[in-house]
């Protein structure tokens, strides 16, 4: 095997745009290096205008984001709030930090989202919100969750943690409920380093977020010019980054077109090469619906049986290639079975945890690479 060949060929790798330094020390020259400096103004400046939201605050993590999302909404103990359980810890945890209960349902089959068709079902008279959560930044069915949750008076937030410039019917993943979350965590397409978003869709929300934002007080509206001073208005945290992160974000957003063509660009030829092994029925790609403009934030498979997925992963290792599988459904956790309660069967949610495998995507990814990765895919899925 060549030099070359014999490389580890990572999972993730950052990607730099080479603005990133320099804005930071611009950030360093105006001494202003807490939150809400001039680049935190300036991402949320990029996002309003590019996501369409009405107003959208930067914070720490998009974990951070979700629990500013639980309290805008003013959930209780033993509130209910119905989403998937194949998903991060985080967007169940931000709900019960408020005393919330997330019911789970299932997944689809196809697009591995929330199953629309599932929650009207789940709704009690103690549900207060839809949580959706954009798999790999393909869009949830938007449509049928909004009219859902119309008909019986529910907020939607839309944790698009991995949705960042993906679209649902031409519309930001994070722009249609009436709240969004991004995240800018360095596995993301967009970083910085750790970092998310609030997306309000909701005027109503907004002076409220800001207050919560920081701290429980009215200090944004202080800084503007509208209150003589700042006091203790409500419950809140300190979410905001500091402005040395904000500088970093800057100079992805600005890419952010060309990162993510760059990133289709890999996604699409993993797609063309595994389509042989697909009609030979050794694995299932993923499934983009017409309706949806993903953002190449990841590539997975699904291998036909669970008991494949070991014996893979160890023949990816031996090949220095590391692809690794994702999450472990929140029904299946010690916290999960504590705080939670699943509604339904969870047959789908199941079986893909037990077959799916990421493969390595990242921007640079070289067609040679890939080449590699397909290889170890095509010989070890019999």
């Amino acid at each position: 095997m060549a030099a070359a060949e014999s490389q580890s060929i990572a999972f993730n790798r950052l990607h730099l745009t080479g603005r990133e330094m320099r804005y930071i020390a611009e950030a360093r020259v105006a001494q202003h290096l807490s939150g809400d400096g001039a680049f935190t103004k300036r991402c949320h400046a990029w996002l309003e205008e590019n996501v369409g939201c009405a107003k959208a605050l930067l914070t720490h993590s998009c974990t951070a984001a979700l629990e500013m999302s639980a309290i805008l909404l003013d959930i209780a103990p033993g509130d209910e709030i119905i989403m998937p359980s194949y998903t991060f810890t985080s967007t169940a945890n931000a709900f019960v930090l408020r005393g919330g209960v997330p019911v789970f349902v299932d997944i689809r089959e196809d697009t591995l989202n929330l199953d629309e068709r599932l929650v009207e079902a789940a709704i009690t008279p103690r549900t207060r919100a839809i949580v959706v959560v954009h798999y790999a930044g393909v869009g949830c069915e938007m449509d049928a969750i909004l009219d859902i949750a119309r008909r019986h008076g529910l907020k939607v937030v839309e944790d698009a943690a991995q949705g960042a410039t993906a679209r649902y019917k031409g519309r930001p993943l994070g722009s249609i409920g009436d709240l969004g979350t991004l995240s800018f965590h360095e596995t993301k397409n967009l970083i910085s380093g750790e970092g998310g978003a609030l997306l309000i869709n909701d005027p109503g929300l907004g002076q409220r977020a800001e207050i919560i934002r920081e701290k429980g007080t009215d200090r944004s509206r202080f800084f503007r010019g509208e209150v003589d001073k700042y006091t203790w208005q409500d419950v809140g945290s300190s979410y905001l980054p500091s402005d040395l992160l904000a500088a970093f974000l800057l100079a992805q957003l600005e890419d952010a077109q060309s990162i993510t063509a760059e990133r289709l660009r890999i996604w699409n030829r993993y797609h063309d090469m595994l389509e042989p092994l697909e009609q030979a029925g050794r694995l299932r790609r993923p499934v983009v619906p017409a309706a949806c403009e993903h953002n190449a934030h990841l590539y997975y498979v699904l291998l036909p049986k669970a008991a494949d997925r070991p014996g893979m992963l160890a023949r990816f290792r031996d090949n220095g290639v590391n692809a690794i599988f994702h999450y472990v459904p929140l029904h299946e956790s010690p916290a999960g079975q504590r705080f939670c309660r699943i509604h339904g069967d969870m047959r789908v949610t199941t079986r893909t945890a037990e077959r799916l495998i990421r493969l390595p995507l990242w921007h640079g990814l070289t067609a040679a690479a890939q080449e590699r990765v397909v290889a170890v895919l095509g010989a070890g899925s019999h």
